[in-house]
This record gives C-alpha cells, structure tokens and sequence, in this order.
C-alpha cells in the first residue's frame, strides 16, 4: 500500500499573530496545507502566500458556519488524488514536536482508512519565554484516514472530521495537540464574550450554560499547571521556529463584532451574559467614535452583578485537584435551578 499523504485543514479569519508559526510547524509534517480565509484584513493571506505547500482558499461566508466550512476545506482535500491523512486544525493549535520521534506517527500512516484520530489538548500559556501547560479532560477527534465517508457537523463546536458510525479510533498518548488559545490572554477574553453572544442569539442556550462552559479556565489549579515537557518544543526550536513570543493586538475583531450586536439587538438582551469585563463604552467609542455622546454601556442591575459574582465565585475546579462536598453541589444546584426560573 502506498504512503498517504497528509493534509492540513485550517480556516483563518485575522490570525496573524500565530499562522507563521503554526505554518513552520505543519509544513514539517504536512504534505499539503489547505487554508480557507473568511475575509482576513490582518495580512494573514500574504503570511500563506509565502508557504509553498499551502492552497488558499476563500470563504465567502458572512458570519460563522463551521459546516460550510469544513465542507469546503474536506471538499478541496479530495481533490487531491491518492490515499490521505485530513488533520483539522486551528491556526493556534500546533502538534508537539516529539512526532518527529514517535512511533505514534507510524501508527498513524499504517492505519486503515476509516480510522479517526483523537488526541490530548493540552492548553498553552506564555510566560515571557516559559510555556506552562494543562489538560482539560478531553479527547479531541482532529484526524481522519480518509475514506470518503460524509461529514455532517453543527453550527459551531462541531466535529471537524468525518466520524462514521463504528468507526475505529487511534488515540494518541506522547503526540498532543498544543493550544496557544491562552498566551494572548486578552484575545481569549474577547473571543469568549463574542462565542456566548452568539451563542445566545443562534442557539438561545442559557447564560448559566454559557458561563459554566466558557470559564474553566477561571479555576483551575495552580497544582494541575506544569511546565512544557522539552520534547514537545525542541524539534521546532532546533529548526529556528520561535515557539514562546507572542504578538498581542492592541484591538479585537470580535469586541467589533460585540458592539454590532448591541446595536443590532440592544445591549439588554446580554446583560446576563458573563461580557461585561471590558469597558464596552470605551470600546464603543473606539469603533464607533459618532456614538461616544450616548453614555455609558452597561445595562445590568445590582442583582445581575451579584450573580455574576457568584457564579465566578461557584465555578467548578475543571482541573480535577479540588471536588466541592456535596452540601456545596446541591446548595450550588438549588441556586442555578431558581435563577434558571427567572431566565437565566
């Protein structure tokens, strides 16, 4: 049987500040690099440009449907011919550099088609020039030997990959997927007040649901945080690839995107989310300077400040080194249960 090739799905709307370096980082083991821009304003198309093995792609989508876009990106795959390996990744997510070494990237080139790989997440966060890490307790399905079978995902947190049913699955235990979501910190603030607003909008799911999910890493433990093994970055540094730096925005696409809401919508109908840790009426008149006479942009009363501050307070240790007692679970139960009753 000849040897697969390996092709790297990523859609890209404004991630300059990490696609050089998860493009060094693939282009050591990817054979194919397929990038579906959504508008990028930030000269993350001429970064690609640059690399050889990529394919640029547009998407012309107006808003966020990973279904159209994991389309795309599986659609133009296939057009390569020959037997293949998909990885769908996101441009701050990049592969430890011990798949140069381990056996697992054997396993993964000899499995049958079919076969979906999974992988250990662990999240990065920068220290200067230290990177620590933790694990949420997920197994993330981001590879496929493809077999040409249908993918079929939701709006957003979807699957990236086909996964058919009885589908055999290769985990991986020393390669690990590294998520630099956290190293600009004040991006992921800003992502994850747009992901509840959306949310909210599209999937009318809950602010208590929203919050639970969006703010694990609000408590995690000090003893579940551990420094960056050196195998998972050596291979990188040792070819020139700076894995440690990170170039912060002054300014947030999806904070923009945030103020388009509320004038859409109004700024009442989030008040209870968890967005409200960021001056919006500064930002406002940062984006949209003809609205600065409009005073200030904060539309929740006292009791929705309190129970922002007790779900903060409340918020589980996902890192599984501390477990509330059982008073607590159910005090805690009891609570969300009447604030649910009053549209929370």
């Amino acid at each position: 049987m000849c040897k697969p090739l390996i092709v790297c799905l990523t859609p890209v709307k404004n991630e300059a500040w990490i696609l050089e370096r998860f493009l060094q980082c693939a282009s050591l083991w990817a054979d194919h690099i397929i990038i579906a821009d959504q508008g990028s304003t930030d000269g993350s198309r001429t970064i690609a440009e640059r690399f050889e093995k990529v394919t640029l792609i547009d998407n012309t989508s107006e808003g966020l449907s990973e279904p159209v876009r994991q389309q795309m990106l599986l659609a133009e795959a296939r057009r390569i011919p020959g037997p293949k390996v998909l990885f769908s990744l996101d441009a701050d997510e990049i592969l430890t550099a011990n798949f140069l070494t381990s056996p697992e990237w054997h396993s993964i080139m000899s499995a049958p088609p079919g076969t979906v790989i999974g992988i250990q997440w662990p999240e990065i966060e920068v220290n200067f020039s230290d990177l620590s890490y933790f694990y949420y307790p997920t197994i993330l399905p981001v590879g496929f030997v493809d077999d040409g079978s249908e993918h079929k995902t939701q709006l957003i947190h979807g699957r990236r990959v086909p996964t058919p049913s009885g589908a055999r699955m290769l985990t991986l235990t020393q390669i690990k997927l590294m998520h630099y979501c956290l190293a600009d910190i004040g991006r992921f603030k800003s992502r994850i007040r747009w992901y509840q607003c959306f949310e909210h909008l599209n999937l009318k799911k809950k602010p208590i649901d929203l919050y639970r999910f969006y703010h694990k890493i609000r408590c995690v433990s000090p003893r579940a945080i551990a420094k960056v093994p050196k195998e998972w970055i050596d291979g990188y540094e040792q070819r020139g690839i700076d894995m440690s730096s990170v170039n912060r925005d002054a300014s947030y696409r999806w904070d923009r995107e945030v103020l388009d809401y509320f004038r859409l919508h109004g700024a009442d109908k989030f008040k209870r989310l968890a967005i409200w840790d960021v001056d919006w009426s500064k930002l406002r008149d940062e984006f949209y300077p003809e609205e600065s006479t409009k005073g200030r942009l904060d539309p929740r009363s006292k009791f929705d400040k309190i129970v922002h501050r007790w779900l903060e307070s409340s918020q589980p240790d996902f890192s599984l080194y501390a477990t509330p007692s059982l008073g607590s679970r159910f005090f805690h139960k009891c609570v969300e249960k009447v604030l649910c009753s009053l549209g929370w």
